[in-house]
């Protein structure tokens, strides 16, 4: 220090510490002078005397002035040297560095102002100190004083000039920076590292994309800042990196699509539309490389498909069929237990869209890896069926789909439908709102036979009889009314013909005696018009309800569709179907006369012609003693309601089984679940006992009616013309 006194007069360094900013600037002038000659001189020992004195007594001081005029003379002597003041940067700039986190707005005003000075003088060589200075920049880039952000930009844009010039500029300790930085919430921080990831990204010899997962996510937290400004400059940032991508060979899809995964659900909907598109590109380019990501794709597509914004909904359904149609192997990484897993915890969601497109992936992936989804089912069959009871027909329709899919093997169809009758039977209201678009569905996807069959089994054997009752009376209602089980419906329409009309009608008949008006309902359907009398007449002993009598009201008003055409026009031959005509009036007599029922089905009786069959036929045929009785009708023979007796040798042993199929029936039934009051005498009192052509019925169709009492108000013992 001795030397250091001994060349600057005391004059300069009392004016370096004066408090007029003119006097410190000579003195620092004289500084730079002295050092230059000391430099030519080669007094390397003198100039660093030099500046520990300015670095100790001035920079150092507790006093501002002294400080301000220490970093003023540190900066005249680094002039001075010039070309050799690389060798003394370790004393210059150490101090000067240390000045920039003054306490003092001023001091730290000059440190930037010596700090540039500096940075001009020696170039390149500063780069030894870029850490330091990149930290202290960041800092006073947040500064409240404008004049010292003011001049920190421009030390700032003069670093940024060194380095995009500097081979000895390390990005890996760069990066190390950045990365502890991006999650600063300062707005002036911010735009101050994007400014430098900008410029350094347009460094040719910099490869900024290489390490953009380290910064990426800070870039996308900055699209929900509150200035408009760094929005544009982030969204300007990726926009650009984003064109890279496309252009690069080689990219770490991987990592950034972890963190696009995360912002696809931000809360801000510019970010969330970045991220999806951003993945939508993924996709596109990505190939093998995200393959082990697609189950994390799927899961932020899923609910920007539901987004309130449409641009995002747009992009979000482009990358979600783009994705469903990469056909990965499980081989190559394609994990379809995770993708199940997205796909379930979507069914759960609040928006219809996106379990939608959940039940689509579902759908697809049964397609393509039926035998790896079914390994998984377990976890998502549950989930699976409680989808049932969506809100949305659409959804209903697609889960059906996949159960049907999947109920191609026989445990699982089952289990389908024991879940569905379970539904049911919990809640009354889903029967009444979804019950006949499920049934139809399955009845189109898995075959309605076997629907229905299945259906029966496990109603047959209800003990919630008041449940069973109003289950098969859905079922009954379906079957009569649905378009899609028009096949089902001829099936049984030939049960007196068909030995799977048979089988059917056994199946059913069981389940349907749970309810008076469905069993009478198939009867009529399958054309079993005696037996259809026989639960008609068992009737009259029980307790006519209002439930009864409404779903009579209901079946008599199904009499007048389309499905009982030809039970209309049977009518036609009374004397042909002489037990339809008894059935009809049996049911006319359980209505009320005041009701609509009564009026419609009196109406249509009313319309029966009269000449058809004579006054004996017609009493034997009421009177309950006439099934076997040989009646006369044109010439020929009839045996059963329908049939002529014609030389059809196939036709007579049809009906002479039919006996034993009734019979069979009425094993099968058994009373301990009876669905209605009216259920046991049915089981007992159908005509399982009027075999055809027993002695019993023999002797019976040979004694006379002793009353006229059955006889319907509607006929006439007058033939009619011809």
């Amino acid at each position: 220090m001795a030397d250091a006194l001994s060349v600057i007069p005391a004059s300069v360094l009392r004016n370096l510490s004066d408090k007029l900013y003119e006097k410190r600037k000579n003195a620092a002038l004289e500084i730079e002078g002295i050092v230059k000659q000391l430099a030519s001189a080669g007094d390397h020992d003198k100039i660093s005397a030099v500046i520990n004195l300015l670095a100790k007594e001035f920079t150092y001081s507790s006093q501002s002035n002294h400080r301000k005029g220490g970093l003023i003379g540190l900066a005249a002597a680094t002039v001075g040297l010039s070309s050799e003041a690389a060798q003394h940067l370790e004393q210059i700039v150490p101090p000067v560095l240390n000045s920039l986190s003054d306490q003092d707005c001023r001091v730290q005003y000059y440190a930037c102002e010596a700090l540039y000075n500096i940075a001009k003088v020696v170039r390149g060589d500063f780069i030894i100190f870029f850490n330091q200075i990149f930290d202290a920049l960041c800092k006073l880039s947040a500064s409240s004083d404008p004049n010292v952000q003011s001049a920190a930009h421009l030390l700032d844009r003069l670093v940024k000039d060194i380095v995009t010039e500097s081979d000895q500029f390390s990005i890996e300790e760069f990066i190390t920076l950045l990365r502890e930085r991006m999650n600063v919430l300062n707005p002036y921080v911010r735009q101050f590292l994007v400014g430098w990831i900008t410029v350094l990204d347009s460094v040719p010899d910099i490869d900024m994309l290489g390490f953009l997962p380290d910064f990426l996510d800070g870039l996308f937290n900055m699209l929900s800042d509150s200035s408009h400004e760094i929005r544009q400059q982030a969204d300007s940032a990726l926009s650009e990196f984003l064109q890279e991508i496309k252009n690069s060979p080689s990219v770490d899809y991987g990592r950034m699509t972890e963190i696009l995964v995360e912002r696809a659900a931000s809360p801000d909907e510019f970010t969330r539309l970045t991220a999806i598109t951003w993945i939508n590109e993924f996709v596109k380019l990505g190939g093998e490389q995200l393959v082990p990501y697609y189950a994390d794709i799927l899961g932020a597509i899923l609910p920007c498909i539901s987004d309130k914004e449409e641009k995002i909904r747009v992009v979000a359904r482009e990358t979600n069929e783009e994705l469903r149609s990469i056909k990965a192997d499980p081989a190559e990484g394609f994990d379809i237990g995770a993708i199940l897993s997205i796909a379930r915890r979507q069914l759960d969601g609040e928006w219809e869209a996106t379990r939608i497109e959940a039940l689509h992936w579902i759908s697809t992936l049964l397609d393509r890896h039926r035998a790896e989804v079914l390994c998984f089912l377990n976890d998502i069959f549950d989930t699976l069926l409680k989808a049932l009871s969506d809100s949305s027909d659409e959804v209903v329709l697609l889960v059906l789909d996949i159960h049907a899919c999947i109920a191609q093997d026989p445990p699982y169809f089952r289990q389908l439908v024991v879940f569905l009758v379970h539904n049911f039977q919990v809640d009354h209201s889903l029967l009444e709102r979804r019950g006949a678009l499920i049934i139809r569905r399955l009845c189109v996807l898995l075959d309605a036979e076997r629907v229905y069959r299945q259906l029966s089994t496990i109603l047959e054997g209800e003990a919630d009889l008041e449940f069973a009752c109003i289950m098969v009376q859905a079922l009954n209602l379906i079957l009569l009314t649905s378009s899609e089980l028009s096949e089902l419906r001829e099936l049984l329409k030939q049960s007196l013909h068909n030995a799977a009309g048979k089988d059917l009608f056994v199946s059913l008949y069981a389940s349907w005696c749970h309810s008076p008006m469905t069993i009478i309902s198939l009867c009529l359907l399958a054309q079993t018009y005696q037996h259809a009398s026989a639960v008609i007449q068992s009737l009259v002993e029980e307790d006519i309800n209002v439930k009864f009598l409404v779903q009579l009201d209901k079946m008599i008003r199904l009499l007048e569709t389309p499905v009982f055409t030809y039970l209309r026009l049977q009518l036609l031959e009374p004397g042909r179907y002489i037990w339809l005509l008894k059935a009809l009036y049996g049911l006319l007599m359980l209505l009320p006369q005041q009701s609509a029922a009564f009026k419609i089905l009196r109406t249509r009786l009313k319309t029966v012609p009269s000449y058809s069959f004579n006054g004996d036929q017609l009493k034997r045929a009421l009177s309950g003693n006439s099934y076997n009785q040989n009646l006369r009708f044109s010439g020929s023979q009839i045996t059963e309601d329908g049939d002529i007796s014609q030389d059809n040798g196939n036709l007579k042993k049809e009906r002479s089984n039919w006996p034993v199929f009734l019979h069979d029936v009425h094993l099968s039934v058994h009373t301990d679940f009876y669905g209605f009051p009216g259920r046991e005498s049915i089981c007992h009192l159908s005509p399982f006992s009027m075999h055809e052509g027993t002695e019993a019925e023999a002797e019976a169709s040979q004694r006379p009616s002793t009353s006229d009492s059955n006889m319907p108000p509607s006929t006439s013992s007058r033939r009619g013309p011809g």
